[in-house]
């Protein structure tokens, strides 16, 4: 099906552990800053893993009243943040907007596991009436997108998706395809998680998916890195506010991108583990940029998505050499990873928020923690802060379950 919508990205919004609002994040990433540090949301010093990418000094009544945080899970908390920062980036007044044309899709990996964990432990030492009645909306992946258009009376399409690491990027994919093709004329689409709690560290662990660096957490993720062990777990929130063009156009908004292409694929290969020759990952990254109608050597970015474990860096290496062949080894790659830690279903979209940053402004922040890069991962690393004009930028995301998924996106253009 063919349209002649155009679709641009007008405002962004974050919670990271580098800063808890974009702009806060941009200068800490620009900078180089680790978010990465020992765990202090419960006493891990009897797990395998002691770290993580906490968000730091996040305080919700900055955001909402007490009354409305205690029934919103962290996870959620971070959204809405993230969700009234974007709207007054994209200087958007949803009183002068029709709101049944504007749509919310924000996914999750997890979701509220903190909180089930925490009422989990009440109902096994205080019984079962002392369990929260708040327990399911505050859990429940789509509940994300649910709070906040209850609260910000968004009329139009509202709901969560999850898959995996791949969900921000899903979310915005499928905003895309809900204005391109007339359903909506704004969007509010991204991830959030907070899953920095017992279970999830210790489910991780189990799984030797995380990196052990005890001793040293801030090296400890290091995409690309030939010594790399593992990933970091992270946290945060972050939505992005897609527009059809001349809706923004109208208002007079602020346009950092235009999004060209979405693509989603699956290996069909393995829980956890990638396919091997990153088939499925240069499929969606073909597919994308067939959508957008654009070569791959017009490509002048990759935000990665550069895990920092053994074989998810290497299988997208060789997706890119699939796609790009011996001139995917000139673009310049940055993994924001190596910052961050793993936001999970927060990742994608923190990751094409990076992309439209640096299309709107030539700035790339740098991959931290890349000391000896693996010869198998034959990128064009950026390891400083770095000012080059682009045109066209490509975000990659990938999940368990064998989830790929691909944005691209372009300098704006009348």
């Amino acid at each position: 099906m063919e349209s002649k919508r155009r679709v641009v990205l007008t405002g962004l919004g974050a919670v990271t552990p580098i800063g808890n609002s974009f702009d806060a994040f941009w200068k800490n990433a620009m900078a180089g800053k680790n978010g990465v540090g020992p765990i202090t949301r419960f006493d891990a010093s009897k797990f395998p893993v002691r770290f993580a990418a906490e968000v730091k000094d996040f305080r919700p009544e900055d955001y909402f009243d007490h009354k409305l945080a205690r029934r919103m899970g962290r996870f959620i908390q971070y959204a809405y943040a993230a969700s009234l920062e974007a709207c007054r980036d994209a200087r958007l007044d949803l009183d002068k907007t029709d709101r049944e044309r504007v749509g919310i899709l924000l996914g999750s990996g997890i979701g509220g596991l903190d909180f089930i964990e925490e009422q989990k432990e009440i109902l096994m030492t205080r019984g079962p009436e002392k369990v929260s009645p708040f327990l399911v909306p505050m859990t429940t992946i789509d509940m994300a997108s649910g709070q906040i258009s209850i609260h910000m009376d968004i009329r139009g399409p509202n709901y969560g998706v999850s898959s995996a690491c791949a969900t921000g990027n899903n979310a915005i994919g499928i905003g895309f395809r809900s204005i391109k093709y007339g359903e909506t004329d704004v969007m509010f689409c991204g991830g959030s998680e907070a899953a920095i709690c017992p279970v999830t560290i210790a489910a991780f662990s189990s799984s030797r998916a995380l990196s052990t660096r005890n001793d040293d957490p801030a090296t400890a993720s290091r995409p690309f890195d030939i010594d790399r062990d593992g990933f970091v777990v992270g946290e945060g929130g972050v939505v992005v506010i897609l527009e059809e063009l001349e809706h923004a156009r109208r208002r007079g908004a602020p346009i950092y991108a235009e999004m060209l292409g979405f693509a989603a694929t699956g290996d069909a290969h393995h829980l956890t583990a990638p396919h091997p020759e990153g088939a499925g990952a240069a499929r969606a990254m073909t597919l994308a940029l067939q959508e957008a109608s654009i070569r791959p050597e017009q490509i002048g970015h990759i935000n990665a998505h550069g895990t920092s474990t053994g074989l998810g860096d290497i299988a997208e290496a060789m997706a890119v050499r699939r796609v790009f062949g011996e001139y995917g080894t000139r673009i310049p790659v940055n993994a924001t990873k190596s910052l961050v830690g793993h936001l999970l279903g927060g990742s994608g979209a923190l990751g094409a928020a990076c992309v439209a940053k640096t299309i709107a402004t030539g700035e790339m922040h740098p991959s931290i923690n890349v000391f000896t890069q693996d010869p198998q991962c034959t990128f064009n690393i950026i390891h400083k802060p770095m000012k080059q004009e682009i045109e066209y930028g490509l975000a990659n995301a990938f999940g368990f379950g064998g989830h790929n998924t691909c944005l691209v996106f372009g300098k704006y253009k009348d």
